[in-house]
């Protein structure tokens, strides 16, 4: 009995590990097979957005002309490889490429996912890739880099221009707002510089040439540019200091250990799409189509549209950097709009008439306009202080809460400790031109086609300034979303004028409050020019010769809004007054405003 017990306890010690091994590798594949899932990851994600992109929306048949093999074949019908074809095709990548191209179970899920699950969509990549990757190939080249980091935006953004993360990464390069900033990549409230194929494209150029000058590898330069610098420097000492991407993988964070891989899986799919029978949609647009011109007045994508009968889609889709279908330029701002070749030639030969042109949807266009050039200003991020609420950075910025909120699709109002918005610049908008706060631009209500004239020497617009009507009414009561600059244009008046009939002493006014538009004389001088009860005495300066008048500073005032207000500019003002740094001003201090 006792040796049975004896031989019983030592079967006992040898078979409870392996029973205990044995589930915990039960477990362990079970956890292993939840983590080869790439469900709802952020190339799923890119791919997914793809669906909705609507320069697919009227996409006619795809590219048969050019692959005429394919026209009989059937969708459901796809071809599938064994491990050896693969290993055998990224063995010939690898040969001619300076990227390190290999095969393994990774990048064989990514190969599935692109060249299986969702090969419809990958179909529409390389509709897309006619478009961008000439582009990026000509930047690529002029870098001196391999052309195969084509393909890394294909994992970024699927190709998607409007592409954009739940971590705020914008664009077809999918830039952070900071990494951008360091780039040269602008964002402003009309402009972000990171939709913008061209910008964005050598942005990622310059950006990846700094990481593979700090590592001297592509894989570990392309697993910088997912994760940021920080994070692989922090696997390579964790690994003992080897500087090889799958060495140093497990100590990655999740998304970038699938980030090479998927730019492997991507690169093959595309370069052997032809064997596997993916057909490229057409969106309708090819890359020598696209020819770019300069705007230099401000311009709506409705007027293009509507005067040149140009899709609005289109145009949007090929200039995504403008977020709100407007270009704010000016002779001294100009910005590049990009438009199919065939328009190119009517666009310069109207250009002055385009400007010009009146929509349907906005006859009074130059109001609009005020509006925009009002509220453009270059915005900058801002990590919010302890202490600080919603009112005191509006003030801190010279904003507006309603400003402050739309900027950041706020609908409280407040903020938290380390929260990361975006402001305002200050001192970042430029005045409105006076041909849009003085003068309207002639167009007929039952015309809408009509145009002001234009001089043939430039193009710069010339139009009248029309009689004010008899009929104007005494009182305005202010509506959401009108400033001074609309008020003023709608009813043929100055905004010197409206700040003097109605004692402002600023040039913010709120929805519901009643403005007066007639005064006791039609010139503004009648009237107290700063807002006081009574009229300053008029002086005149011995340095320039022209008159003015003191104004007090007050509680969020900056010289931008003054010189709005009294329809004057920042450098007269700074001139007048010996002021060198315009955003230094004091509550309670007076300065010189010229009449």
């Amino acid at each position: 009995m006792r040796v049975f017990g004896l031989l019983f306890l030592l079967v006992t010690l040898l078979i409870i590990p392996d029973l205990l091994f044995s589930q915990d590798t039960i477990r362990h594949d079970t956890v292993s097979k939840k983590v080869k899932l790439i469900e709802d990851d952020a190339v799923m994600s890119m791919l997914d957005s793809l669906a909705t992109l609507k320069v697919f929306s009227d996409a006619h048949s795809p590219l048969e002309q050019k692959y005429p093999a394919w026209s009989s074949f059937n969708e459901t019908d796809y071809p599938t490889f064994s491990d050896s074809v693969y290993a055998a095709r990224i063995a010939v990548m690898n040969e001619n490429s300076p990227f390190e191209y290999v095969y393994n179970n990774e990048v064989k899920k990514f190969i599935e996912l692109y060249a299986v699950r969702k090969r419809k969509l990958t179909a529409r990549i390389l509709g897309l890739s006619e478009i961008y990757f000439p582009l990026f190939e000509e930047q690529l080249d002029r870098f001196n880099m391999p052309l195969e980091l084509k393909y890394l935006a294909v994992i970024e953004s699927a190709l998607n221009p409007i592409a954009n993360s739940k971590a705020g990464a914008k664009g077809l390069w999918q830039f952070m707002y900071g990494t951008g900033k360091v780039y040269g990549l602008k964002v402003s409230s009309y402009v972000d510089d990171r939709y913008d194929p061209y910008k964005a494209t050598i942005a990622a150029c310059e950006h990846l040439q700094d990481l593979y000058d700090i590592y001297g590898n592509w894989s570990l330069a392309l697993a910088a540019y997912n994760s940021g610098a920080g994070n692989v420097n922090k696997a390579i000492r964790r690994s003992g200091g080897l500087k090889n991407f799958w060495a140093i993988a497990r100590y990655l964070p999740k998304e970038t250990r699938s980030y090479v891989p998927a730019f492997i899986a991507a690169s093959y799919v595309l370069a052997y799409a032809n064997e596997h029978k993916i057909y490229p949609v057409d969106p309708g647009i090819l890359f020598y189509e696209v020819d770019t011109v300069t705007v230099k007045h401000p311009l709506t994508f409705d007027q293009l549209s509507e005067m040149m009968r140009i899709p609005w889609d289109e145009i949007a889709f090929l200039n995504p950097a403008y977020k709100r279908g407007v270009i704010p330029a000016t002779p001294e701002m100009p910005y590049k709009l990009r438009l199919r070749k065939k328009y190119v030639g009517d666009f310069i030969n109207n250009e002055a008439a385009v400007y010009a042109f009146k929509t349907k949807k906005a006859l009074s266009e130059d109001a609009s306009l005020a509006s925009i050039y009002a509220s453009y200003r270059e915005t900058t991020q801002y990590t919010v202080k302890k202490g600080e609420t919603m009112v005191s950075i509006a003030k801190k910025f010279h904003m507006t809460i309603p400003e402050l909120k739309s900027l950041n699709n706020i609908k409280k109002n407040s903020v938290k400790p380390k929260q990361k918005i975006f402001v305002y610049v200050p001192g970042s908008a430029p005045k409105i031109p006076d041909s849009l706060l003085h003068k309207q631009l002639i167009a007929s209500k039952s015309d809408s086609t009509k145009v002001a004239p234009v001089h043939k020497d430039t193009t710069k617009i010339t139009a009248t300034e029309p009689e004010r009507e008899v009929s104007t009414p005494k009182t305005h009561i202010v509506k959401s979303g009108e400033s001074l600059g609309i008020i003023a244009i709608k009813y043929h008046v100055t905004v010197g004028e409206l700040t003097a009939w109605n004692n402002l002493n600023t040039s913010k006014v709120v929805a519901g409050q009643k403005l007066k538009l007639q005064g006791g004389s039609s010139k503004t001088g009648s009237a107290s020019a700063n807002g006081s009860k009574s009229s300053p005495a008029s002086s005149k300066s011995p340095e320039t010769g022209n008159h003015y008048f003191y104004y007090t500073i007050q509680s969020g005032d900056n010289l931008w809004d003054l010189a709005d207000q009294y329809n004057t500019t920042v450098a007269q003002i700074k001139k007048l007054n010996n002021i060198n740094n315009a955003s230094y001003l004091k509550q309670g201090q007076k300065i010189k405003i010229p009449k």
